[in-house]
């Protein structure tokens, strides 16, 4: 079966297996926290145990299936801007290129699957996939764009990146400290 659609829904059990790991280790960190400051027993007077956990799974699995589309739909914005700005390409055909490499993150969400119960893994995984995916689409781009244009692509890349994780890192140590700041001592 040799049809250039085939990929098409990779990006989606990427983000469904992803999900799932992520689920699936925070789902098991939070019941061992809700035992340990003994909230656990009493909630299981109100619901099954079963109903906790899939419940708590189901709301995981959304908010971390939520997280990965918006970074998916993020990532495949600055790949056309990206691509806009640096590439001579009117036709599409250097995105079309790239296409092949949902690949990458299938292999690695697989991994990640497998290695739900640490986090550190599944991270590294993930990092390790994002790094692979970005030497592919620099390889796939390499023949048609000019060593200058190449540059600024990666420098384009790197510095969305990089401001866009500090932001959000920023913004969290932000919410933490006002937290931390409101608490009675």
């Amino acid at each position: 079966m040799k049809n250039r659609y085939i990929t098409g829904h990779f990006p989606l059990f990427s983000i469904l297996l992803f999900s799932t790991s992520l689920a699936l280790f925070t789902e098991g960190y939070i019941v061992n926290q809700l035992q340990l400051l003994g909230l656990y027993d009493g909630m299981k007077e109100f619901f099954s145990e079963s109903g906790i956990k899939i419940t708590l799974l189901f709301l995981l699995l959304l908010f971390f299936f939520m997280v990965f589309s918006a970074l998916k739909l993020i990532a495949d914005t600055i790949v056309q801007l990206s691509l806009l700005f640096f590439s001579n390409d009117e036709t599409g055909d250097e995105l079309n290129k790239i296409r092949s490499g949902t690949w990458i993150y299938l292999i690695a969400s697989l991994i990640a699957l497998i290695f739900f119960h640490s986090i550190f893994i599944i991270s590294i995984v993930f990092i390790i996939a994002t790094f692979i995916y970005f030497i592919f689409f620099l390889y796939k781009l390499s023949d048609a764009l000019a060593p200058l244009h190449m540059f600024g692509l990666i420098m384009f890349h790197l510095l969305f990146w990089f401001t866009f994780i500090i932001a959000v890192a920023y913004a969290i140590l932000t919410l933490y400290n006002s937290f931390i700041a409101s608490l009675p001592l």
